[in-house]
């Protein structure tokens, strides 16, 4: 993606984020991004088209943020936790992405054309959770009964409820850590203790 349209759809991410779908107007977007509405236009066609590419640059920003909290994961129930914490860090680029992608969820209860590509990054963010859920089973971190599909969407779903209610300041971050981090215990069973180390010969 070139830079000047990947800085259009960050600044769009902060307009949804600040005023809701609803309020995305090119004029004000095309400020926010120092940009004209023509370049606005001849990138992204239309408003229903950068509505669009603005999910689509939301979900790709999520997957670089928590890749960025992959990197101290030890095990690979671990890393489930990381990748599902991701989504709760106190610093902008997640809290807007966050807040953004709530508004473009709420907005697709009423706009059709929002649900098709709404549903997709749902499904995307799910097959990822699910993939690590089976790593941690693979591991013999993890319950191996367990569907992972079902424990992913019940586990990606909370992260949604409880951002927002961390968002609208209905919960504190640390608590909202700590409810996600509990789920993820319920939904594999406990984490199993460490093989005792073997003694060493005398």
């Amino acid at each position: 993606m070139a830079d000047r349209q990947a800085s259009i759809l960050e600044a769009a991410v902060r307009v949804i984020a600040r005023t809701g779908v609803r309020g995305l107007r090119v004029e004000e977007l095309a400020a926010e991004a120092g940009v004209s509405t023509a370049l606005i236009y001849y990138h992204f066609k239309d408003r229903a088209g950068l509505v669009r590419r603005t999910l689509a640059f939301i979900g790709d920003r999520a997957a670089g943020y928590t890749d960025e909290a992959l990197e101290d994961s030890e095990d690979a129930r671990a890393v489930l936790i990381q990748l599902l914490l991701g989504e709760l860090q106190d610093i902008p680029r997640v809290r807007e992405n966050s807040i953004a992608w709530g508004e473009l969820r709420a907005s697709a209860i009423f706009d059709g054309d929002l649900r098709a590509p709404l549903a997709e990054s749902t499904r995307s963010w799910s097959r990822d959770t699910a993939e690590a859920v089976a790593d941690a089973q693979a591991a013999g971190l993890a319950d191996p009964r367990v569907v992972p599909l079902d424990a992913a969407e019940r586990l990606t779903a909370l992260v949604e409820g409880l951002s927002e209610r961390w968002l609208s300041g209905s919960l504190t971050l640390d608590r909202a850590r700590a409810l996600l981090t509990g789920a993820v215990d319920a939904e594999l069973g406990p984490h199993p203790a460490p093989e005792p180390l073997a003694p060493r010969p005398a």
